[in-house]
């Protein structure tokens, strides 16, 4: 399993989870877990998702949601769960 972390911050607005999640079906990243909040109206979520079966490669992906999220106004990282392990260790 490839396993992702993918994070999503940004002033709340209607349709934030709904285009994350719409991209992530269409190209067959299946979400394994999802956790979202808003403080003060700010929207926070953090995503666990596999991407053995995505149509594309890993590169493509996160540069795709990145622009998905200046789109949308908000800053959207997609990390690798190895490398996402390997920076929170200390």
């Amino acid at each position: 399993m490839n396993k992702t972390i993918i994070t999503v911050v940004g002033k709340d607005q209607v349709g934030i989870i709904a285009k994350v999640c719409t991209y992530l079906a269409e190209n067959d990243v299946n979400i394994l877990d999802i956790s979202q909040t808003i403080v003060s109206g700010y929207f926070n979520m953090m995503m666990i998702v596999d991407t053995n079966n995505a149509k594309k490669e890993f590169g493509e992906i996160s540069g795709e949601l990145e622009v998905l999220g200046k789109e949308i106004g908000v800053i959207i990282k997609a990390q690798r769960e190895d490398i996402f392990d390997m920076m929170h260790r200390i």
